[in-house]
């Protein structure tokens, strides 16, 4: 009776004992922000596990048979650790890694999404509350302001710059061009307005830009050689502005915004005595239009 009584006694403290360590380590399971090493000495699954076996072994012992005391003990103090050990484990939650970049420390008051993202309005990888050039077409890359990059920092940025590579210091246009520019390899079929395959893939391009830059109005003129009758080249030359105008219209750019004039013969930026010269002279310039 006398071992019995001392059994039900330590069986109350263990309850009572573990219950406490498991409702201590539950609480700091709560608290996100606090590391293992917080916790205090007697949270600790070891310690738990060593104050689970003793008592385990006591009630072990207190409850068996004087001839199977030392059994009892054994198997107490292996239930009582494995149950101490388990209530005190540090059951504080993994962390959960983050569903956005890293923009660093995000100011009070910034405007966030569903997963705590500062908004991006645009879509270029630069947020809002950091954007200098907020409503960047989609595609366009900026740089750490969220600005489209200007590679030559002729103030027409490089989506818009039809002359992308032009000296420093050298004023431009709203085409981002000194002057008018040739269409280089810009070309048609023998005697024809009809554009070459390889014409149609530069005009690509420049429909990209043009589409990119609405607010631009330009001039397409067309170009002959010598060869010929002065109001067939004229005739010729208007033909092949229309031409690319019209190739042009196509692609997205208004027909509001193109005018296409034909000069013939009458400006050339080349000799007509070599064929060099010619070739240089039957081309297709574009120009800003005010």
């Amino acid at each position: 009776m006398k071992k019995s009584t001392t059994g039900l006694l330590i069986g109350s403290a263990l309850v009572v004992g573990l219950s406490g360590c498991a409702s201590s380590a539950s609480q700091s399971s709560g608290q996100a922000s606090a590391s293992s090493s917080d916790r205090s000495w007697y949270q600790h699954p070891a310690v738990c596990g060593l104050a689970g076996g003793l008592i385990g072994g006591s009630i072990g012992y207190a409850t068996s048979s004087s001839s199977d005391e030392e059994s009892g003990a054994a198997t107490g103090a292996a239930a009582g650790a494995a149950i101490g050990g388990l209530l005190c484990a540090d059951r504080t939650p993994e962390p959960v890694a983050p569903q956005c970049p890293s923009y660093g420390e995000v100011p009070a008051g910034v405007a966030v999404d569903a997963q705590g993202c500062p908004l991006d309005s645009d879509g270029d990888g630069v947020p809002d509350y950091r954007d200098q050039c907020p409503g960047t077409p989609a595609g366009v890359e900026v740089n750490a302001n969220g600005c489209p990059l200007d590679s030559d920092n002729d103030g027409v940025p490089d989506y818009r710059d039809q002359c992308p590579n032009t000296p420093a210091g050298v004023e431009v246009n709203a085409l981002g061009c000194p002057d008018s520019v040739v269409l280089q390899d810009v070309n048609f079929e023998f005697d024809s307005a009809q554009l070459t395959p390889n014409a149609q893939s530069v005009l690509n391009g420049v429909a990209e830009r043009l589409v990119s830059n609405p607010d631009v109005r330009v001039s397409i003129e067309g170009h002959t050689d010598s060869r010929g009758s002065d109001e067939y080249n004229k005739n010729l030359s208007q033909e092949r502005a229309q031409s690319v105008a019209s190739y042009l219209a196509s692609r997205g750019v208004e027909a509001n915004r193109m005018r296409a004039v034909g000069y013939g013969e009458e400006r050339p930026i080349a000799s007509n005595e070599t064929e060099e010269g010619r070739f240089q002279n039957r081309r297709v310039e574009l120009d800003e239009w005010n």
